[in-house]
């Protein structure tokens, strides 16, 4: 169990990372055009998917506050809660469902370094 939940938080870090890295190069004109939230806001977010991707890992990983690890699942779950509200509907898998993938995930990662593998 312990592997799958590695496995799962790397792969979630890896997709969180660059989700929020995108958010800082895209230009804020192209982001609001498919979002319809401020600038500022959309930067916010990604800022937030970047750090929740470090402490997916790091903490375990260096061995110092594992505890965060699934608190950084949890925030992530609330992003990915708001994730279909924000965007434009038209594209029902990629709005509706991956968010709703991804949050079930980050919810196993919660699940998992609560209770199962601490």
């Amino acid at each position: 169990m312990n592997r799958t939940l590695w496995i799962v938080q790397v792969l979630l870090a890896l997709l969180f990372a660059f989700a929020g890295v995108l958010k800082f190069v895209t230009p804020v004109g192209q982001m609001t055009t498919e979002i319809n939230l401020p600038g500022w806001f959309i930067r916010f977010i990604g800022l937030a998917e970047l750090l929740g991707a470090f402490g997916l890992v790091l903490p375990r990983l260096l061995r110092t506050r594992p505890g965060l690890t699934p608190l950084a699942a949890a925030g992530l779950i609330v992003i990915m809660m708001g994730a279909p509200l924000s965007t434009a509907p038209g594209h029902p898998f990629v709005h509706v469902w991956l968010p709703l993938v991804l949050g079930l995930l980050c919810a196993f990662v919660v699940w998992g370094r609560w209770r199962v593998a601490p």
